[in-house]
């Protein structure tokens, strides 16, 4: 039996995941966690061959919930779930560790197959993370700029790019305003942009905006 712990804040999303494994032999959901910080608590206490985390959560978001997890735990595979499209998070991903990465809206048909992969001790990537892959190794000329974001500039210029304010950013994240007009001069710079306007229209022209 492959047993999983499974974090998403939606619970409508975790009822859905267990559906989609419901008439499964060999899948269990043992445990369930609605954010990063719950994750990292129900972690060292379980036995578990495998984790599904989400990308976008409050507080401690999947990136960095999977860095913590690795520090914890650095074998147990984890497949990351996601309503973003691969080209956004999917590299991130496999780079902080996992073992996979799938959109949400595919889940209902590869969800299991990539459990099961996963399990087995290979990686799950789509043909379309394969050829981030390849460019990331081979055609470093060929990166977009927002490539160069840390995780943690990126998903700030996320926000900024959605038309969040500082305000909202900032509780999100549970950080200073201050903080994050920092990491905003820093995206400015490393993307060559002077303005938020900017960030926009590049965010659209690279299909970032949600």
């Amino acid at each position: 039996m492959i047993k999983i712990l499974m974090v998403d804040d939606h619970v409508i999303v975790r009822e859905g995941i267990k559906r989609i494994i419901h008439d499964t032999k060999d899948i269990s959901i043992v445990a369930e966690a609605s954010n990063g910080e719950e994750a990292l608590l129900l972690v060292p206490k379980l036995d578990l061959d495998l984790i599904l985390l989400d990308i976008s959560m409050p507080g401690k978001n999947g990136l960095q919930t999977l860095k913590e997890i690795k520090k914890i735990k650095s074998k147990i595979p984890v497949l990351m779930l996601s309503m973003h499209a691969e080209e956004q998070y999917a590299m991130r991903s496999i780079k902080a560790g996992a073992s996979g990465y799938l959109t949400k809206d595919s889940a209902s048909d590869k969800l299991v197959t990539a459990i099961r992969k996963i399990y087995t001790g290979r990686k799950y990537i789509s043909p379309e993370v394969a050829e981030l892959l390849v460019t990331d190794i081979y055609h470093e000329e060929d990166k977009h700029l927002h490539t160069l974001l840390s995780d943690r500039e990126f998903e700030i210029f996320k926000f900024i790019i959605n038309g969040e304010t500082p305000k909202k950013i900032a509780k999100n994240l549970s950080i200073s305003e201050k903080t994050i007009s920092t990491y905003r001069s820093r995206v400015l710079k490393k993307l060559k942009m002077q303005t938020t306007t900017e960030l926009i229209k590049y965010g659209i022209n690279q299909k970032l905006i949600d």
